[in-house]
């Protein structure tokens, strides 16, 4: 009589399933998403203005990946750079420098230790259109850093208003932006102006501090400034001569403040009501959900606060003793998206995070997920699988336990379970008892509970 112990049993590889295997399967089904108001042009179309308003910017994202393109510790063009780009792309320094921030604020540029490579959407930029809208809008959402206001319209003009309001302005501004778009069509500029007056004096109010004022009222020419400045990201249309006291939005500009009054209604409502929680609060939540209303509760979440203190606060969570909810963190992280890549790249080298930042910088740069595996060591494969199995032991049930076993990169039980032995997860002994207890095959089971205890007594 032969023995049972699967001592080369071989394991059936399927390809590695997502982290949300460990959700519970939910039945609630996905809302359409909303539709932009009638005559907003296609995506297609809106792509192809995106394309024309950022052409030299691509054009100098390209030479910056083939020629000098060598930046300075601030992401500045030295004067010699500025002058290789302007004779190779037929351009003014000046429009060279302009080119250049935009790439930069788009993500069509990124800057590595002072020098300058293409990003990731500029090698989506002929075949993706949402890349390319989203270049256009992280564009539009820093309009004030593209063209900065510059009192007496100079670098050395007059000292001008008080730094604080300047900063009321940009933050008044998408109550302006709104207006328009809500008038859909041509706004007078005395409009605005009382608009802007208003909320400037509401923002004062909340802050306690004392109105604007002073011997000139500056609001007049910030509101010119702001208004220049959209324009030239292309926001808003250039004025009119026959009617230079009346604004209006672009068609780019217009569906671009409707996806933000799409995001605030989100942020509003949000699905589960955990916009105010914290994130480890808030991917508990999501944790029952399936991929469409969690997505949509990560977007509310998002929403409702700056995204730096969210990706910080997402990351600290990933650090957690909770594997689903590292996982989760990262599933958030992806409706983040570029913006959350300066900060992924640093933890990189972090043991515990790190399979699943290289994994998810990978998808950012479009590869495939599942051949993006490849990008990991073997060790760190095992150790994700570990993990991955932890957080279904700890927030699954037993089939998807034993379903997460046919997933491991080992060809056979006893590879498998030699590298989980050898490969230090905090949770490996907790991970093999659940497997022995989940998995129908006593043999299986009785070599599990076998390493679980070789783990737990240090036995080699």
């Amino acid at each position: 009589m032969t023995s049972r112990i699967p001592r080369d049993t071989p394991l059936r590889l399927v390809p590695r399933r997502p982290l949300t295997a460990a959700r519970r399967t939910a039945t609630t089904r996905r809302s359409r998403p909303p539709r932009p108001p009638e005559g907003t042009p296609s995506v297609p179309e809106l792509a192809r203005l995106a394309r024309t308003e950022l052409a030299d910017a691509a054009r100098l994202a390209r030479w910056a990946g083939t020629g000098p393109g060598t930046a300075g510790p601030t992401g500045i063009l030295p004067g010699p750079v500025v002058e290789q780009a302007a004779t190779g792309l037929s351009l003014t320094p000046r429009q060279v420098r302009t080119a250049w921030d935009r790439a930069r604020l788009s993500g069509l540029i990124e800057l590595h230790g002072g020098t300058a490579r293409p990003g990731w959407r500029l090698r989506a930029w002929d075949t993706d259109d949402t890349a390319v809208l989203r270049g256009w809008v992280a564009l539009f959402d820093a309009w004030s850093l593209a063209h900065p206001f510059l009192p007496g319209g100079t670098p050395g003009g007059t000292s001008g208003p008080d730094p604080a309001l300047v900063a009321e302005v940009v933050e008044a501004a998408p109550q302006l932006l709104s207006f328009l778009h809500l008038s859909n069509g041509p706004v007078p500029i005395d409009a605005l102006l009382d608009l802007l007056r208003q909320r400037v004096a509401e923002l004062r109010t909340e802050r306690h501090e004392p109105p604007a004022g002073g011997a000139s009222d500056p609001l007049p020419a910030l509101l010119d400034w702001t208004l220049d400045a959209a324009a030239l990201v292309g926001a808003l249309r250039p004025r009119d001569p026959q009617r230079p006291d009346e604004v209006t939005l672009t068609a780019l500009g217009s569906w671009a403040v409707w996806v933000k009054l799409e995001q605030i209604c989100v942020a509003a409502q949000g699905p589960a009501g955990h916009m105010e929680q914290s994130a480890a609060t808030m991917l508990r939540g999501c944790a029952g959900l399936s991929p469409g209303p969690a997505r949509a509760e990560y977007k509310a979440w998002l929403a409702a606060r700056p995204v730096g203190p969210a990706v910080a606060e997402l990351l600290e969570t990933a650090r957690g003793d909770d594997a689903l909810l590292r996982g989760l963190a990262f599933e958030a992280l992806r409706v983040v998206g570029a913006a959350a890549e300066p900060a992924v790249r640093a933890i990189v080298d972090e043991p515990g995070l790190r399979p699943y930042a290289v994994l998810w910088l990978a998808e950012l740069e479009g590869d495939d997920p599942d051949a993006a595996t490849a990008l990991l060591s073997r060790e760190e494969a095992t150790w994700l699988w570990v993990d991955t199995a932890a957080a279904v032991a700890d927030h699954g049930e037993d089939h998807l336990l034993v379903s997460h076993l046919e997933t491991a990169v080992q060809g056979s039980v006893r590879g498998l379970l030699q590298e989980v032995r050898d490969v230090g997860h905090p949770r490996t002994v907790q991970v093999l008892v659940a497997l022995a207890a989940a998995h129908p095959d006593p043999a299986l089971a009785k070599a599990m509970r076998r390493a679980a205890f070789q783990v737990h007594t240090g036995e080699v």
